[in-house]
């Protein structure tokens, strides 16, 4: 028998048209009278925000609409700034991940009151890795999500610092969503290209969940069924918009979420990390180049997780399983290659040493002993 905990975050969720209509009630239920909205510019500037004023009413003392892709340190601070100016007692993230991780990393800037640098998981001397404690009282937070994004329902929030070229990860259990709204109508919003990327990294989140070292058999069951729903839905959201698949894709998203809040991540999660931002790429695009070559490398340290794997997608052994992901990947015209996107050999081996800084490549089913073993995968991607 095997020791592990399952502590399961409160999480208030509505799904279907009538959801937004819950809004206003959820934060009658905190007593929030001076909520900001945060989401980009094209949210800000489009009909479907006057959806989520209306369910707001006179509650809604604001918007910050300039959410930038994966969520640059500059941004994050004047999304803190407005909160403060505004007197935010409550924040509605709109959009995507970068929305999300926004809305939760300007609450931490604005409750801590310190630079990111201050506040992020730094490596120590050693290489080991040290987390602050975010102690001050955070913002509650409330997501109307746009993609099916594992962000939803995380603690933590990852900016981007452009000087550096490295993400800085901030973690913080008291900026989790306290309710989350899956409208038809939201979802139905973003583009086919991105609702795809979103998927693959929830799939790929999902297959290191279950390919990690955890035992833990409920967190198993959720990545499970998010694997089993991403196999069924994501080729019909390729072809055409449709709500109801499209809600599924999110839900998924919300079970990978929790799931691998008990397992852990690895290597196709921190390349994705060291690349989309650097390289201006969804981290799923990222994704779908690297985990074939990620899951080849673990093989023989992940074999229990690839059984399990196999069985979410009906799939055999890991051979067949990879192929099958590829298949995919391929339908939804994803690139192969790093190249493809833009990356060039010459930076592998830096790529590689900040991978190495990464907090999730703890929980590889492998241990990677030395940037060159990254640098290694990266190289048979390019």
């Amino acid at each position: 028998m095997q020791n592990f905990q399952h502590i399961t975050p409160p999480l208030r969720l509505f799904h279907g048209p009538d959801s937004l209509a819950n809004l206003g009630r959820e934060l009658d239920r905190i007593k929030s009278r001076r909520a900001v909205v945060v989401c980009g510019d094209w949210l800000a500037k489009g009909a479907l925000i006057e959806r989520v004023r209306a369910a707001l009413g006179e509650r809604c003392a604001g918007i910050y609409g300039e959410v930038l892709g994966h969520s640059p340190v500059a941004s994050v601070e004047d999304a803190a700034a407005l909160l403060r100016r505004l007197q935010a007692d409550a924040v509605i993230a709109v959009g995507g991940g970068s929305a999300i991780v926004t809305a939760r990393a300007a609450s931490i800037l604005a409750a801590e009151g310190k630079p990111v640098s201050e506040l992020c998981t730094v490596t120590e001397a050693d290489g080991s890795l040290r987390s602050p404690k975010l102690s001050a009282p955070k913002l509650p937070q409330f997501i109307v999500p746009t993609t099916p994004t594992t962000a939803t329902v995380k603690a933590g929030s990852a900016v981007f610092d452009p000087a550096s070229g490295q993400r800085l990860a901030m973690f913080d259990p008291k900026t989790r969503a306290q309710s989350v709204f899956i409208d038809p109508e939201m979802i139905l919003s973003a583009p086919r290209g991105l609702v795809a990327t979103a998927s693959i990294n929830t799939l790929s989140m999902a297959i290191e969940g279950l390919t990690s070292r955890s035992q833990d058999a409920l967190a198993h069951g959720a990545l499970m069924h998010a694997l089993r729903l991403l196999a069924q839905n994501l080729p019909q959201a390729a072809r055409a918009d449709d709500a109801a698949v499209r809600g599924q894709l999110v839900l998924a998203a919300i079970l990978c979420g929790q799931g691998t809040d008990h397992t852990a991540a690895g290597i196709t999660t921190v390349l994705g990390h060291a690349i989309g931002a650097r390289y201006g790429q969804e981290n799923g695009t990222v994704n779908a180049v690297v985990l074939p070559h990620v899951l080849r490398f673990n093989a023989d340290a992940a074999s229990a997780g690839m059984d399990r794997v196999g069985a979410a997608l009906g799939t055999g052994d890991a051979g067949e399983t990879i192929a099958r992901l590829a298949t995919i990947f391929a339908a939804l015209g994803l690139p192969d290659r790093l190249r493809e996107l833009g990356v060039p050999r010459d930076d592998l081996p830096e790529i590689a040493r900040l991978s190495m800084q990464d907090w999730f490549l703890k929980g590889n089913p492998r241990r990677v002993q030395h940037a060159d073993e990254l640098e290694q995968i990266l190289t048979q991607a390019w």
